[in-house]
C-alpha cells in the first residue's frame, strides 16, 4: 500500500532558475551586508553628525560675537537691493519680504543643499562596488569555498549573474535609501534650526524646495546607472575571476599600463584620435563607472550658472539623455562580454 502511494505522487520538480537566483542574492546580501546596508548607512549618520555639528559652531560663534558687540542685533543685509531687518538671527522677518523670484531662487538653494547632504551614501556605493566585484569570484577561491558551491546544483552562470546584480541593482537600491533618510534627516535638522530662529521651514525649506523631486530622480536614475556602470563590474569580475593573486593590482595596473603606452607611442593618432580619448573612454570606464554620476559627462545640458546648472545635471531630462549616446550602448556592450568571459573563467579557474 506505502509502495502504491510512494510511486502515485507526483515528481518534484526541480527548483526555478528565479529561485535559485533569488536565493544566491540572498547569499550576497548576508555575506556581504557591512558594505551593502550598513556602509551607507554609517555614511549618512556620518553626515548628519557634521551637520549638527558644524550648525552648533555657528550658533556658539554668533551668539559669542552678539555678546561681544561685533554683530549687531539691529544687522542689517540686502536681498535684491532692499533692506531687510535681521534681527539677530530672527528668519521670521524674511519670510514675508521674500517675492517669487526670490523664493524660486530659494528653492533652488535648498534643492542643491539637499541633494548635496545625500551625496555621503553615493560616494561610498563607488567603494562597496568596486571592491565588492574584484573579491566576488576571487575569495571563493582563495578560501576554497568555491569547491563547495560548484558541488551544488548551481551554475557558474547564475552564480555569476548574481553578483551582478548584487552590484548593479542591490547595492544602488539600498544606497538610494540611505540617501534618501540622510536627506530627510538634515531637512528636519536645518527646520529646527529655523525654528529656533523664528523662521518657518513650510515657507523657508519644505515649500521652495522639491524633496520628492528629488527622491524620484534617485530612484528613476538607477537604471541609468546599471547600464552605466557595467564596464566597471566586469572587468572587476573579469579580473576577479582571472588573477590568482592580487586582483586590486591587475584591475588597476592593467588599464594604466595600457594608457601609459597609448600615450607614449601615440598609438591613438593612427585613429586621428588623441591621448584623452583613450583615458576617458578606456580606463576611465573600465575604473570609475562604477560612480554615481558619471555618467554627467556625456549627458545633454545647457550652459547654465549658480544652482540651476546643479539642478539641470540632476534633471530626469539630463539623466536620460545619457540613453542616447554611443558611449553608454559600446561600454554596456563591452561590460556584458567581461562578464561572460568572467563566467568562462570561473568554469575550468579553481587554482588547484
Amino acid at each position: 500500500m506505502n509502495a502504491v502511494a510512494a510511486t502515485s505522487r507526483a515528481p518534484v520538480a526541480a527548483p526555478h532558475a528565479t529561485h535559485k537566483l533569488k536565493l544566491l542574492l540572498k547569499r550576497e546580501f548576508w555575506e556581504h551586508k557591512g558594505g551593502f546596508f550598513w556602509a551607507p548607512i554609517v555614511a549618512g549618520g556620518i553626515s548628519l553628525l557634521l551637520t549638527l555639528m558644524a550648525v552648533i559652531v555657528g550658533e556658539i560663534t554668533v551668539r559669542r560675537a552678539i555678546s561681544d558687540g561685533s554683530f549687531h542685533a539691529d544687522g542689517l543685509s540686502k536681498i535684491d537691493g532692499s533692506d531687510v531687518t535681521i534681527n539677530g538671527l530672527d528668519l521670521g522677518a524674511i519670510t514675508g519680504r521674500l517675492g517669487p523670484e526670490e523664493l524660486r531662487n530659494l528653492g533652488h538653494g535648498v534643492d542643491v543643499a539637499l541633494s548635496m547632504s545625500a551625496m555621503w551614501p553615493f560616494i561610498v556605493l563607488t567603494f562597496v562596488v568596486f571592491f565588492y566585484c574584484l573579491g566576488a569570484l576571487y575569495d571563493d577561491r582563495k578560501d576554497r569555498s568555491v569547491l563547495f558551491w560548484k558541488s551544488l546544483p548551481l551554475s557558474d552562470r547564475d552564480t555569476v549573474l548574481s553578483k551582478v546584480a548584487s552590484a548593479l541593482v542591490v547595492a544602488p537600491i539600498l544606497a538610494v535609501g540611505a540617501a534618501l533618510a540622510t536627506m530627510l534627516g538634515f531637512l528636519v535638522l536645518i527646520s529646527l534650526v529655523v525654528l529656533l530662529h523664528g523662521g518657518n521651514p513650510v515657507t523657508l525649506l519644505w515649500g521652495p524646495g522639491s524633496p520628492l523631486a528629488i527622491a524620484g530622480r534617485f530612484l528613476a536614475a538607477i537604471p541609468v546607472y546599471v547600464l552605466w556602470a557595467l564596464p566597471t563590474v566586469g572587468w572587476l569580475l573579469l579580473c576577479s575571476a582571472w588573477a590568482r593573486s592580487k586582483p586590486f593590482l591587475w584591475a588597476i595596473m592593467i588599464p594604466l599600463f595600457a594608457a601609459i603606452f597609448v600615450a607614449w607611442f601615440d598609438v591613438m593618432q593612427v585613429f586621428d584620435l588623441d591621448t584623452a580619448w583613450f583615458l576617458k573612454n578606456i580606463t576611465g570606464r573600465a575604473l570609475l563607472s562604477a560612480v554615481p554620476g558619471s555618467w554627467m559627462s556625456v549627458a545633454s545640458i545647457e550652459h547654465l550658472r549658480g544652482p540651476e546648472e546643479l539642478q539641470q545635471l540632476m534633471s530626469l531630462k539630463s539623466t536620460y539623455s545619457t540613453l542616447a549616446t554611443p558611449q553608454l550602448w559600446i561600454g554596456a556592450v563591452a561590460g556584458v562580454a567581461m562578464i561572460l568571459g568572467a563566467i568562462r573563467l570561473r568554469r575550468w579557474r579553481d587554482d588547484n
